[in-house]
């Protein structure tokens, strides 16, 4: 704990020393953090496949090429963000300019999950050190190879002052969560996301809460089906279903389904193989107690594809779940593993209905080719983002902002969105000398007529 308070103490005295604020600064450090990744990515690759069994080309798409992407695309927009922003001027302020300054908060806090252990670290920090702020970096236990070995990358590349990793358990969470930071960014379970908002109020510091919850693919009888099927299968399994944002389970057009269910198994044959658990490609469950809750619900409905797992391996081939009823327990909580539950809908309207009824997705997906029905879904129901005709792509645009709602989470990232997100909007207005309207003071009955027609 005292290391720990020694650590933010240090951060706070390097951010009041002004440095963060200056461009080259900033820019500088993001160009460190670029080279740091490309000069450890052999290492990378080696610690993600040694957590997760994650192969390079996984490891790549899902991890490494997003932060070289976010990197590209806030150093060139950099100077652009830092610009105080201009804004209009009511009749009520003439002679005023008006502005918007994007100011650091100071000290910043990024916890990470251990699903996507390096890309949901970094990609926060991009736009943490983008906005000028000091950060304090906490990977998770349950990924040890890669948390040990940003901790080495970070301390190589950066000085403790500026940015600093902290490895360590739940307890070390706890610790930091004791501390006064002026910006925590949270990327978890909602039960853990309501303790860190309730310990930041504590010093009422601001939050970001990326959470996740029971995000539905929803497939009509228009849909396109095998490309549905690829789509979905691709956005599932993709990490051994360990994705906030991977479809939770399918809702599928009744007239449809068996057609859904048959693509599905012939696109899982193709992209894992025969036999997933041998392939060496093929993402593991993190860790012995997630691999037993996991397992637990293989005894939901009826298998039709999939089911064989290794606890020794902890692998658990890409799953197709039938006969599924909201009463399961497969359905009382986000899976964030590599099982598929199938309900069937006859009516668009009552998938809906039901939605609106549910506690808000992180995000929804919804395929058919009729926009009407694509309009109705994104008009009338809540989540936090998605795609239509297409599964998880919409993290991967950083002119998206990417967060949730509701109990899936509060505000949001990527791109601009995370330097504003670390960025308090500081409001500035620059009164002209040059003159005085007498508008606002108290004054006779011409001053009373002219304020009553402006201002009404």
């Amino acid at each position: 704990m005292e290391q720990i308070s020694q650590l933010v103490n240090s951060q706070r005295e390097f951010f009041k020393s002004g440095k963060t604020l200056d461009y080259a600064f900033r820019r500088t450090q993001l160009k460190a953090l670029k080279s740091m990744l490309k000069n450890y990515e052999t290492d990378i690759y080696r610690a993600l496949k040694k957590d997760l069994n994650k192969s390079a080309h996984e490891a790549l798409t899902t991890e490494l090429g997003i932060l070289y992407a976010e990197i590209d695309f806030a150093l060139k927009q950099l100077k652009n963000w830092m610009e105080p922003q201009k804004v209009d001027t009511p009749i009520t302020h003439k002679g005023t300019k008006n502005y918007i300054y994007k100011e650091p908060y100071g000290v910043s806090l990024i916890i990470a999950p251990w699903n996507y252990p390096l890309q949901l670290l970094i990609a926060p920090a991009i736009g943490a050190i983008a906005a000028g702020n000091t950060v304090v970096l906490k990977p998770s236990e349950f990924t040890g190879a890669t948390s040990k070995l940003l901790a080495s990358m970070i301390k190589q590349t950066f000085e403790s002052q500026f940015v600093s990793v902290i490895e360590g358990a739940k307890e070390v969470s706890e610790q930091l969560l004791e501390q006064r930071f002026d910006y925590i960014f949270f990327t978890g379970s909602p039960q853990v996301g309501k303790s860190v908002m309730q310990q930041a109020s504590k010093h009422l510091t601001p939050v970001t809460l990326e959470l996740g919850g029971k995000s539905p693919a929803i497939v009509d009888k228009d849909a396109t089906i095998d490309l549905t099927a690829k789509r979905i299968v691709w956005g599932k399994f993709t990490n051994a279903g360990q994705t906030c944002v991977a479809p939770d389970y399918i809702y599928v057009h009744e007239k449809v389904k068996a057609k859904l269910i048959k693509a599905m198994k012939k696109h899982i044959k193709a992209l894992y193989g025969n036999h997933p658990i041998d392939n060496d490609d093929y993402v593991h469950i993190v860790h012995k107690n997630h691999f037993n809750r996991l397992m637990k619900f293989l005894n939901n409905g009826c298998i039709v594809h999939g089911g064989t797992a290794d606890a020794e391996r902890l692998s658990i081939e890409p799953t197709l779940l039938d006969g599924i009823t909201w009463e399961n327990s497969v359905m009382q909580e986000e899976i964030f593993g590599p099982i598929m539950p199938i309900l069937t809908f006859r009516k668009l309207d009552d998938v809906i209905t039901e939605m609106k009824e549910m506690e808000k997705p992180l995000a929804l997906y919804y395929f058919g080719e009729k926009e009407k029905s694509q309009n109705k879904m994104m008009e009338n129901v809540s989540f936090g983002g998605g795609c239509i005709n297409d599964t998880l792509y919409h993290l991967a645009n950083p002119h998206l902002p990417f967060g949730g709602v509701g109990t899936s989470g509060i505000g949001g990232y990527h791109g601009k969105y995370s330097f504003d997100t670390f960025s308090h909007q500081k409001s500035m207005m620059k009164q002209t000398t040059k003159f005085d309207l007498p508008l606002r003071y108290p004054g006779g009955k011409l001053t009373k007529t002219l304020v009553k027609r402006i201002m009404k």
